[in-house]
């Protein structure tokens, strides 16, 4: 097989084809002193360091620069770099190379946590805009314009902007051109975590990328929706206010200095997979989406509901919870990519012409999950907006303020009022309910209370079996 249009896997290839001897890391040694299942020791022939003929990810010159050159002609960027510590890595380049410690921003309060971790690191300081209740999904929206035009007026010294379109549900940000036009008339730069996105630019009949609504730095998890490895993702750079040699001199900082050659070959191809998807590929792809529906709809007690982005679904089992119900279809070996009180979100393979065939026919498992719920009691679920409408805030005490204070464990009953000591993040997919430094609602405990409830698991100041939670000793 010819590789001509993916140099980097292309590159790999000839240097395995040489039967190279290793006295070099890493230690496996191509595979050869590996236990690991036969499958994956096959693979490791391939997870290489940077020698003769692979190019430095740090410095590329060679494959490495033509398959990053490759794809910012695709996606349109002054230039895109490939990313092998997930978006997490992207989302803190692009603050360190836009603002600094004190900095005001304002960053969509449903942001990833990587977001606000981010934000911690950067010593910057948040200005949260609350995103519109989303009733379709039951679930945080976008941010408006008006609340955009808003926070400009309230902070005027705001330094950047984070947004994050799509949702993890797939709801778009359709004021987004506009909110990227207003924020550069004030100089702002505007950062999108558009991880759901990496698939847009392969149709039209797709969203439009951030990238190209006029999105100063865009981050995209290749591997979310298309066929790349987990951690590998793409960071592309177009913009007026921020220097590309800052965003790779932080990304060489806070990236590995042995990044996997298996991840960066599958950017490449996953760039090339994309890049060649064409109007047979997405004739394809409607179909088994059309059918995949229909076969569901049919279902008893099944209701699909279709979001902005047509890799997303939701599925609702009539009287259970998500969380009931990925339990049912988990036993039937159907893995959901997440529940919550509501619904499960289904992210769909972007199939080509034929591979709609070599997906699996789910559709008579989910009846065997569906039969065995029917004979289940059924779970009252309360329909929640959990969002309280409010100006834009900040957090009442910041990150290195909180460094200096003192924390305790309350019970939950006793929280409301209290400040959080550190985040509180329902997992997946891993958007704080509630940011270290901001004041707990009421609203705040009683959604925590019913996740609990439900089964949701959680990361960061929360203890479930102890029901109590880390707040700040004032």
């Amino acid at each position: 097989m010819k590789y001509q249009d993916r140099p980097l896997v292309q590159a790999l290839q000839n240097f395995h084809d040489r039967k190279p001897v290793s006295f070099h890391v890493p230690g496996h040694k191509g595979g050869v002193l590996s236990n690991l299942p036969v499958t994956v020791r096959q693979a490791l022939a391939y997870d290489l360091t940077e020698l003769t003929g692979l190019d430095d990810l740090h410095e590329p010159s060679a494959a490495i620069k033509e398959a990053e050159d490759k794809l910012a002609c695709l996606y349109g960027s002054e230039r895109s770099f490939f990313l092998v510590n997930g978006s997490t890595v992207g989302n803190l380049a692009m603050l360190y190379a836009t603002v600094r410690p004190g900095d005001l921003v304002m960053v969509q309060r449903n942001a990833h946590k990587s977001i606000f971790n981010a934000l911690e690191l950067t010593g910057a300081n948040p200005v949260f805009l609350s995103p519109d209740w989303d009733e379709l999904t039951q679930t945080a929206g976008t941010v408006s314009l008006k609340t955009v035009k808003e926070a400009l007026t309230q902070y005027p010294n705001v330094k950047a902007a984070v947004f994050t379109t799509p949702t993890y549900y797939g709801i778009l940000n359709k004021d987004l051109e506009q909110i990227i036009e207003v924020c550069h008339s004030f100089s702002i730069p505007v950062l999108v975590d558009e991880a759901h996105g990496a698939h847009f630019i392969v149709h039209d009949a797709f969203p439009t990328s951030a990238l190209e609504l006029g999105a100063d730095l865009v981050v995209q998890s290749a591997h979310k929706t298309l066929p790349a490895m987990t951690m590998a993702s793409f960071l592309h750079i177009h913009s007026q206010f921020v220097k590309v040699e800052r965003v790779a001199h932080y990304l060489q900082m806070l990236q590995s200095s042995s990044p996997s050659y298996l991840l960066m070959a599958s950017l490449d191809d996953a760039r090339y997979y994309a890049e060649t998807y064409d109007e047979k590929d997405y004739e394809s792809f409607q179909l088994y989406r059309r059918n995949l529906i229909q076969d569901l709809c049919n279902l008893a007690g099944v209701e699909v509901v279709e979001t902005d982005d047509q890799l997303k679904l939701l599925i609702r089992a009539t009287g259970h919870t998500g969380f009931v119900l990925q339990k049912a279809l988990e036993m039937r070996g159907i893995y959901p990519e997440l529940a919550d009180l509501y619904q499960v979100l289904l992210v769909l393979p972007l199939v080509k012409v034929r591979d709609e065939k070599r997906c699996v026919d789910v559709v008579d498992k989910f009846k065997v999950a569906m039969d065995c719920l029917a004979e289940k009691k059924t779970t009252s679920v309360r329909l929640h907006n959990y969002l309280s409408k409010s100006s834009p805030s900040s957090v009442v005490y910041t990150a290195s303020q909180l460094h200096t204070m003192d924390m305790g464990w309350v019970n939950m009953q006793s929280a409301t009022g209290r400040v959080a000591a550190d985040a509180i993040i329902p997992y997946p997919p891993g958007i704080p309910l509630l940011c270290a430094g901001e004041r707990i609602s009421h609203e705040h405990m009683e959604q925590i209370q019913d996740l609990l409830m439900a089964g949701c698991r959680f990361q960061g100041a929360i203890n479930r079996e102890t029901k109590q939670i880390k707040v700040v000793v004032e």
